[in-house]
């Protein structure tokens, strides 16, 4: 089993969407840690603020296989290719890590994401902050504490996914 990290969010329907996403996730991987969720202003576009946040599962899919899956899952939620590289979506769900794997340039595996946006460290170092990041070799609490990136930008809120299950 492999231990893998990914990012979701969404600014379409936003809670509709991720509460889905994290049920697809448990149904279909069992046990999942979740991060908090943080509304952040749009980046590259102007538009509704995303929901983000990061989640943690093991699997036994390959990389390829479990971003294939991921990319399934959006399509499934009414993401539609061919957009923008900053634009509008339903869901946005990314594989930053797997396991200790360093994939780099040609997977994006660790993504670069991680040490781009406060949306992507931010979260994932509230669930993984003892973990290695593979290419970088510094845990994410020390890459988090050593970022200049903002959170300023960043309020936690609560997703309320059972009202949207009954």
């Amino acid at each position: 089993m492999a231990s893998v990290y990914v990012s979701i969010g969404s600014n379409i329907d936003r809670e509709t969407n991720l509460c889905a996403c994290m049920q697809h996730l448990q149904h279909d991987f069992g046990k999942v840690v979740f991060s908090p969720v943080y509304e952040t202003p749009a980046v590259g576009f102007s538009g509704t603020p995303f929901l983000n946040l990061a989640a943690g599962f093991a699997t036994t899919l390959t990389p390829s296989a479990l971003k294939q899956y991921l990319r399934q899952l959006e399509t499934a939620h009414g993401r539609v290719r061919g957009e923008k590289k900053f634009s509008a979506r339903t869901l946005d769900v990314d594989l930053l890590l797997y396991d200790a794997l360093n994939l780099q340039p040609e997977h994006n595996l660790p993504h670069n994401d991680i040490v781009t946006y406060p949306f992507v460290l931010f979260p994932l170092a509230d669930i993984a902050p003892t973990v290695q990041h593979p290419a970088l070799q510094c845990s994410i609490a020390a890459l988090a504490l050593a970022s200049t990136l903002s959170r300023a930008d960043m309020q936690v809120v609560t997703l309320n996914c059972d009202a949207l299950t009954q």
